[in-house]
């Protein structure tokens, strides 16, 4: 049992000194935010919760998996888009005091989320005070261009004149990850929103180093959790010869890490460089 333990700390410390990212090159009067595990454990649950097919279940909240760290939840409205095959909800979260918006990622059997998926040709950000920032056309195209930007706004809009000003927290995996980032961007740039958090999971990169840049200024509170085995972070690929316009990871990162040893995970917090490597 000693040798056992002693070959975890190894391990452990191990991945510690692996794990030291480089810090990204922004202005650091931005504080980047700290995670909290039993807030992940929460988010996650709603960002599993919006793939519930079933929409009148999801509405009245009483879906096989609205009743564990989320139950209470007061969804305001589902935003559906059947054309594009996209699916999000905003509610209020009374335990947390927020507003919460969540997007589902990729429906494997749809054509519509693929293409999505691997639209990567990079769009000019048409927005105030982000010059060269640039981002990837699928996910910024199924944002902005569908029912669903104009369905969360809407909600945002009804949630704040019944509960007041609470704090916004965007979530989603996968391509719902990506449509949250560019929801809370598109809320504190063009709808001066304040106190808006973001936390995704298994997010893959939507935007240059420009807009990592920006990103981190604009919406400080921002954690991208991702897995060690996962593929989906890394993509689009980072390309070593033209890297003003190849994807970057956004400065503040969780990987989850298993040891193959049991039910043990270990959490390894990274500032990253945004290089994407």
């Amino acid at each position: 049992m000693e040798q056992k333990a002693w070959l975890i700390f190894v391990i452990f410390t191990c991945l510690i000194a692996s794990s030291c990212g480089r810090e990204l090159k922004v202005d650091h009067k931005h504080k980047l935010p700290v995670y909290n595990h039993t807030l992940a454990t929460i988010l996650v649950e709603y960002a599993s919760a919006v793939y519930i097919s079933d929409l009148t279940e999801l509405f009245t909240w009483t879906c096989e998996r609205c009743n564990g760290l989320t139950k209470g939840f007061e969804v305001i409205e589902l935003v559906v888009d059947i054309e594009n095959c996209l699916q999000a909800f905003v509610g209020v979260a009374k335990d947390l005091n927020a507003v919460v918006i969540a997007f589902r990622g990729t429906q494997e059997h749809s054509i519509q989320n693929w293409v999505e998926d691997l639209f990567w040709k990079q769009l000019d950000l048409n927005y105030p005070g982000m010059p060269d920032a640039m981002v990837h056309h699928g996910f910024y195209t199924a944002y902005h261009n569908t029912t669903i930007r104009h369905g969360i706004l809407h909600a945002v809009k009804e949630a704040k004149e019944f509960y007041g000003d609470l704090d916004i927290m965007v979530t989603g995996h996968s391509m719902g990850g990506a449509m949250a980032s560019f929801c809370a961007l598109d809320l504190v740039v063009n709808h001066e929103a304040k106190s808006v958090q973001v936390m995704t999971f298994g997010q893959p990169r939507i935007g240059n180093a420009a807009f990592a840049s920006f990103y981190a200024k604009l919406v400080p509170n921002t954690i991208r959790v991702t897995n060690d085995h996962d593929i989906v972070p890394h993509l689009p690929p980072y390309y070593y010869y033209f890297p003003q316009k190849t994807y970057h990871h956004f400065p503040r990162e969780v990987w989850l890490y298993s040891l193959g040893l049991g039910s043990l995970v270990y959490r390894v917090e990274k500032v990253c460089d945004g290089s994407g490597r």
